[in-house]
């Protein structure tokens, strides 16, 4: 029988949320830019590219709150202490930049739904460009957040704290 592993305390799962912002809030704006060039596939590109903004925000959310929670059980030094602190500066300011991009981009998506009224192709790109200047500006906020949280793990052995998982149990075959 194979034993699972516990499931870690709201403090311990800071580890395992962290990744899915990172990915997803780094990949959406792939399918804008595709959603660009393909022309006949736009509004389930958008679609899509909003739900994993919405995802990814969202993420950012549980990963803030966990990582609060993380960061009271760290072991303590003087650089640990400055970078934590940077660390979770930048986590608030990423969570708020994707939490207003995100709906500034699904007022762009439903925009055309709500007024009845498509938008030129020569608007359509434009905004779609300019949102996604800004967006590459949040990105490089999210991957200070990620690099510095790597620095607490990989540079300063910052660790969360996670139960043990259970020993396997051997079994006696008996014949």
């Amino acid at each position: 029988m194979i034993e699972t592993p516990p499931v870690p305390s709201w403090d311990g799962l800071h580890p395992l949320i962290v990744h899915f912002p990172v990915a997803l809030l780094l990949v959406a704006p792939l399918l804008v830019l595709l959603a660009l060039v393909l022309r006949a596939h736009r509004r389930g590109l958008l679609l899509a590219a909003l739900v994993l903004m919405a995802v990814g925000t969202a993420t950012t959310w549980i990963a803030v709150e966990t990582g609060e929670a993380a960061g009271k059980l760290a072991d303590r030094t003087p650089e640990v202490n400055a970078v934590l602190e940077h660390h979770e500066e930048l986590a608030e300011s990423t969570r708020a930049i994707f939490t207003v991009l995100t709906l500034v981009f699904a007022g762009m998506v439903f925009a055309p739904v709500l007024l009845r009224r498509e938008p030129g192709e020569v608007v359509t790109v434009a905004l779609a460009l300019l949102f996604l200047l800004v967006y590459g500006a949040g990105t490089l906020v999210l991957s200070n957040t990620a690099h510095n949280g790597g620095r607490l793990v990989h540079e300063l052995g910052v660790r969360s704290l996670m139960p043990a998982a259970p020993l396997p149990v051997a079994r006696v075959d008996k014949d």
